[in-house]
């Protein structure tokens, strides 16, 4: 059945950032689709709720408290997993971030910093995990991009540079590693985490973002863990080097940050 090409029993996936948000669903989707899952971030209350729940659904955890923004520890969460869970089938390079700014109060520490978190991390990750996922036969690597990084808005120049960049490592660490590891990113839009608390906490805001929005709503979680089951999956098994846009249909910002002219 097709269905049955979406199973990922048996594997087991590496999730970072996997506390909140778009990682936790990412971890329990892997895991709602058969994977034993090792989860890390900053925040172990949080890994430890996720956990639970990645538990009930009968599946193995491995937690791993860690800043991921210290590239030895990402490493080190990588031969944790591999250590713990006995293989690494699926990475899913979900840790990143930065916040809005100006361009000129955007100083070059501030943008090297945004490509670390977004570029770096998914980097080292990655290439911790290649020994592993080559000795399980080889697997899937999905990074979370986001739409600005292929649109155009005020305020985000590091985070949108920082994201254009890991699209476009995607693509390139795709051709160095096929054919038997597959690199896919998600180019996201506005997905209701904690990140848009304020945002799904005031009408008037979210209201104008929805109807920017040419699908009439903001993305949900469980929207991306689908596609991250897909990517990882022998669903996905004919897809590399490919950035999938789940953004609703945007092909502008749907939320201005209101910066004046200089």
């Amino acid at each position: 059945m097709i269905l049955d090409n979406f199973s990922l029993a048996g594997k087991v996936g590496v999730v970072s950032g996997a506390g909140r948000g778009i990682g936790a669903a990412a971890a329990l989707a892997l895991a709602e689709a058969g994977a034993d899952v090792a989860i890390a971030s900053r925040t172990e209350s949080q890994l430890v709720e996720v956990a639970d729940r990645i538990r009930d659904l009968g599946r193995r955890v491995v937690v791993v408290p860690a800043d991921l923004s210290d590239l030895d520890a990402v490493r080190g969460f990588c031969a944790t997993a591999a250590e713990e869970l006995g293989r690494v089938d699926v990475v899913v390079n979900n840790v990143g971030g930065t916040m809005p700014n100006t361009f000129l109060t955007t100083s070059t520490d501030f943008l090297e910093e945004a490509f670390h978190f977004n570029v770096s991390t998914a980097h080292a990750l990655t290439q911790a995990a290649v020994p592993h996922l080559l000795a399980s036969g080889g697997g899937a690597v999905i990074n979370i991009s986001s739409v600005m990084g292929r649109v155009s808005g005020r305020g985000f120049l590091a985070y949108g540079t920082a994201k254009a960049a890991l699209a476009h490592w995607t693509r390139l660490a795709a051709t160095d590693l096929s054919p038997r590891i597959r690199v896919n990113a998600i180019a996201v839009g506005s997905v209701l985490t904690s990140a848009l608390d304020i945002v799904a906490s005031n009408p008037a805001i979210k209201e104008k973002m929805e109807a920017a929005t040419p699908l009439g709503r903001l993305g949900e979680p469980w929207e991306i863990g689908a596609a991250i089951v897909y990517l990882g999956s022998r669903a996905g098994s004919y897809i590399t080097g490919k950035v999938l846009e789940i953004d609703g249909g945007i092909e502008a910002p749907n939320l201005e940050l209101g910066l004046p002219d200089l």
